[in-house]
Formats: structure tokens, sequence, C-alpha cells
């Protein structure tokens, strides 16, 4: 199988690319919700992060505009594991993940389920830079980068598809690197969402 999406670009700088100000988020201020349609919401400090049980990963990053940076190095929280805690309802399919400074971006519930999708605080083994999305950002490294919301504080779980910041821009509602979901042609299924449900 082939490692890089078609039309990417390997390289071994790791841009920073940032849309608006730089949020300034201390590790002490840092508050994450995830509410919406679930049955327990739970509120997070970062030491209340630092508690729970913590993964490490590598995995490729793959940015919209075209470069790829392999190999990258990631520890953090599965939000699968926190989504266990706080028990998605039934009709729950999509999420609406929001970012300190107003950023948001919308996945979809199976996304957010992967193993490897993480609320990730440690990036090459030191705690991630704000400049990189610090002191927590969310990681979903199947999607293009910007689904991994940097200075992330909450996701709500919703019954239909609601577009994030960039997918309100023209940016694909889903954004598959190997598909090349970078841009928008076509309906978006935000009513056919509810009939899957759970019957996917």
């Amino acid at each position: 199988m082939e490692r890089i999406p078609p039309g990417q670009i390997v390289t071994e700088r790791f841009p920073i690319l940032t849309y608006g100000e730089e949020p300034e988020v201390a590790p002490g201020e840092w508050r994450f919700s995830l509410s919406g349609l679930v049955e327990v919401p739970l509120t997070l400090t970062y030491q209340d992060l630092l508690a729970l049980p913590q993964v490490e990963v590598v995995r490729d990053f793959h940015c919209v505009t075209r470069w790829s940076r392999l190999d990258v190095a990631w520890k953090g929280v599965r939000v699968r594991d926190l989504l266990e805690k706080a028990r998605p309802k039934p009709e729950a399919v999509a999420a609406l993940v929001h970012s300190y400074g107003g950023y948001t971006t919308n996945l979809l519930l199976e996304d957010l389920l992967r193993e490897d999708v993480l609320l990730a605080h440690t990036l090459f083994g030191k705690p991630l830079p704000p400049e990189r999305g610090g002191p927590v950002r969310l990681l979903v490294p199947h999607l293009y980068a910007w689904k991994s919301a940097k200075w992330v504080r909450g996701i709500t779980l919703l019954d239909h598809l609601e577009l994030g910041f960039w997918e309100r821009m023209g940016y694909h509602w889903r954004g598959d690197p190997w598909r090349e979901e970078r841009f928008q042609e076509g309906p978006i299924p935000a009513a056919s969402l509810r009939f899957r449900s759970k019957k996917t």
C-alpha cells in the first residue's frame, strides 16, 4: 500500500499554519468538555487529562496544502476512552469540535472512535508548544490536518452534520487525504446522517 496520499509532497520541515491570532491558554487554565448527545457530560482540567491512561502513537501528518510530515510522535488520551465514559446517545452520529479562539471543525462519530484519535499534549517527547496547538490539540491522523483542531476545548455530539469553520468556507465536509477530499463538490450529506445513525 502506498504511504503517501495522492497529491502530497513529503517534507522534513513541520510547517505551522494558523488562521487568525494564536490563543494564549496556560495548562492550568485549560478546560475541555464533552457534551451534547451524551448520557454523562464530561469536563476535564489539564491535570485530569494527565491522570487518565496515556497512549503514544507515531503517525504521518497530511496537510491539505499538500505537504506531509512522516513519523510524527504524539502522546495523549484516546478520545474513544472519553466517549466510553460519556456514553453517546443512540442518535449521535457526528460532532462539532470547538477550540479556544473560536475555531470549529466537524467530524463523524465513527472517525472520533478510531484508536489513534487523541487529545494530544505531547509532541516528540515534549509538551505541545502553543504554536502547535498546546497545551492540548485534537489529533485525527487519518484525515487532513485541519481536522486535528489546535487549542481544543470541547467536543459536542450531534444527530446531524454541522459544518465547522473551514468547511463553511468550502473545504470538504470530511477531508480524507486518500480520496483527495480537499474541497467540497456536490451535496453535503447532512440529512442522511440521521438515517445512518446506528444502522451502519
